[in-house]
């Protein structure tokens, strides 16, 4: 089953914990190469941030895929390559609570009564406006890592601030699955900061 996949990738993972800001910090050396950090708040354990490194076909560094947690500050790419993303155009942000999986998408001005979310059969979640003015799909990670796909009555969503909040109701064998996990990081040995040492390669 796929969360066996997961929870087996997690277990061989080669990995270091160190507790900062009041943060337990996990960083995975996969077996396959791929570099994973994650972040758990050290009294509530839930999980702040997951992010994948990325490398380029020549296995040069690009930089963190952030999966949950805010994105990265941008530098302005105005200086680097003349061109800067609007801030005004609409970009999701994932949360994770204890019982949900939560997406922000902001800068969406549009009243609630327009948007429709959608699970659907090839497993994203589809934001729609009646409008027009926004489509998106969004892939779940974490259901595809269980082989579930979104239940329509797992969904709920609201709008405020120019801000679409989704939330899904995490399924029991996905809890199941995150409760596994935390175990195997709750058993690692975390370094307080302040003697810290590179992560081994």
């Amino acid at each position: 089953m796929a969360s066996n996949q997961w929870l087996n990738l997690i277990k061989s993972a080669k990995k270091t914990a160190i507790i900062q800001d009041g943060k337990r910090k996990i960083h995975f050396l996969m077996e396959d190469d791929r570099e994973m950090v994650e972040e758990y708040h050290v009294e509530t354990n839930v999980l702040l941030r997951r992010a994948w490194k990325e490398t380029g076909k020549l296995g040069q560094n690009i930089g963190w895929n952030i999966e949950i947690g805010d994105p990265e500050p941008t530098q302005n790419n105005i200086e680097i390559c003349g061109i800067q993303e609007s801030s005004s155009n609409p970009f999701i942000t994932r949360r994770i609570t204890k019982t949900s999986l939560e997406w922000r998408i902001r800068n969406l001005p549009y009243p609630q009564n327009v948007y429709s979310v959608a699970a659907e059969d090839d497993g994203t979640i589809t934001v729609r406006t009646s409008n027009k003015k926004y489509f998106k799909k969004i892939r779940v990670p974490d259901l595809e890592r269980v082989g579930l796909k979104p239940e329509q009555d797992r969904i709920s969503f609201t709008h405020q601030h120019n801000t679409l909040i989704i939330t899904y109701k995490k399924p029991p064998a996905l809890l199941e699955l995150e409760k596994k996990v935390l175990n195997e990081i709750l058993q690692l040995k975390a370094r307080k900061d302040g003697d810290v040492q590179c992560p081994t390669s």
